[in-house]
This record gives structure tokens, C-alpha cells and sequence, in this order.
């Protein structure tokens, strides 16, 4: 069964969506802004993204050209009132699949729906293996859990490994404590626990100690960044 992210801020636009989605055996999950749903994009796995534009806390452009980096073959509809040519070649540009102008019939958003997944479908498998990441000389492959700095293999733990994905997805951002404890363990954070500080200095002493460029970096009272620094 398909299973379809809904991007939207209009509970009325999405829910009648969501309705009309599960009513046709699909599965599906709404986000009512634009950071979650971009989050939700990348930590799960869905079939098809519909991303509404004009979006509070990210702007669907921008969701939808972070989704594009990491997730290259996932499907992207977007959902916009504006109908001008420049807004459709907005998006479109931004790495959307297809456009469709609000008010629609859902009948036309189904069509459209199962033409991206056909679409979809026959792309090769190497097109829908994991993507690798890459910072510096360190590459990780999503698909076959494998870390490489330098040439030399990198053992991580299942913990660090999923640490260093998600500093990776969100490289050049600074991401708080809360957030990694939120996505890497699935916990409400405990401003008194030291989990998270005690896994970033797992994952330097691997990735980090033994060469001249280091990716992980501390942001006091602010978290953690990944980016390259001398």
C-alpha cells in the first residue's frame, strides 16, 4: 500500500485529502507546517509527497528543494493557490514533479497521483537505492549502512550510525539536543540526561579525531553543526 505525505496548513484542505486519499486504499499522514513536514520527508519512507506552498515555519519551495538533495526519486506534488506561470516554474525548478493549482477536483489530484507513481515505479532499482551523503572526504550510504572517511572504513554502532545521518541530513544547521534525542532516540528530552553529548564524542573520537578537517562542531547553548572546518 502507497503511503503519501500531505504538506498542508489548511486542516480543512488536508483532512478532505487525507479522506479521499485512505477512501482509495491509500495510506497517508498529514504535516501542518513546513519544518515538520520536511522532517517527516526525510526520517520516513513515503511514496509521494503533496506539499502545499505558502506554508508557516519553511516555505514549500523550500521544503521541496530539501527534500530533492536527500530523497532524489521521491515524488513531489505541489499545491498552491497561485496559478502564474512564474510560481508553476518556481516549482517545478525547486525539483517538484508536478503542479496543481487550488481550487481542484480531487479526481484530477488522484490522476495526478497515480501518474507519478507509475512514473515511479519504473524507475531502476539503482535509481531507488539509499543515497550516499557526503561531507569532506566522508561518504555514508544510506542503503547499505557502510561509513567511509578517507578510504578507511568506519564501524559505527546502530546508535552513532543514525546519529551521524541525521547530522548529515541537516548539514549547515545547527540542530539542538532536544532535536537529536527526538529523532535519533525517539525520547522526550530530559534536559539532565547526557546521552546526546556522550554519542557526539563517540562519534568524533571515529570521524573526526584522526583528521585535519573536522565536520562536527559545537555550537554552545545551541547544539551541534556539521560543516567543514580546519
Amino acid at each position: 500500500m502507497k503511503n503519501i505525505l500531505i504538506v498542508e496548513d489548511d486542516r480543512r484542505i488536508a483532512q478532505n485529502i487525507y479522506r479521499g486519499l485512505t477512501a482509495e486504499s491509500f495510506e497517508a499522514e498529514i504535516a501542518y507546517d513546513g519544518i515538520t513536514g520536511k522532517q517527516m520527508a526525510l526520517d520516513k519512507k513515503f511514496d509521494l509527497v503533496l506539499l502545499d506552498v505558502n506554508l508557516p515555519g519553511m516555505k514549500g519551495y523550500e521544503v521541496c528543494q530539501q527534500i530533492r538533495i536527500y530523497k532524489p526519486s521521491l515524488p513531489i506534488i505541489m499545491l498552491t493557490a497561485y496559478g502564474e506561470i512564474e510560481d508553476k516554474v518556481e516549482g517545478l525548478n525547486r525539483g517538484a514533479d508536478d503542479y496543481i493549482v487550488k481550487p481542484f477536483d480531487f479526481r484530477e489530484l488522484l490522476a495526478r497521483i497515480n501518474a507519478a507513481l507509475r512514473i515511479a515505479d519504473l524507475r531502476t532499482p539503482a535509481d531507488k537505492e539509499g543515497k550516499t551523503l557526503r561531507i569532506a572526504d566522508l561518504e555514508l550510504n544510506m542503503a547499505t549502512k557502510e561509513v567511509v572517511r578517507a578510504g578507511k572504513s568506519i564501524e559505527l554502532t546502530a546508535k552513532e550510525f543514525a546519529l551521524l545521518e541525521y547530522l548529515l541530513l541537516n548539514r549547515g544547521r545547527v540542530v539542538s539536543k532536544m532535536d537529536l534525542a527526538e529523532h535519533v532516540w525517539h525520547l522526550n528530552f530530559d534536559p539532565g540526561t547526557n546521552v546526546v553529548e556522550v554519542y557526539i564524542n563517540y562519534l568524533r573520537k571515529k570521524v573526526d579525531k584522526d583528521f585535519a578537517t573536522k565536520i562536527i562542531h559545537t555550537r554552545p547553548g545551541l547544539g551541534y553543526i556539521m560543516k567543514e572546518e580546519s
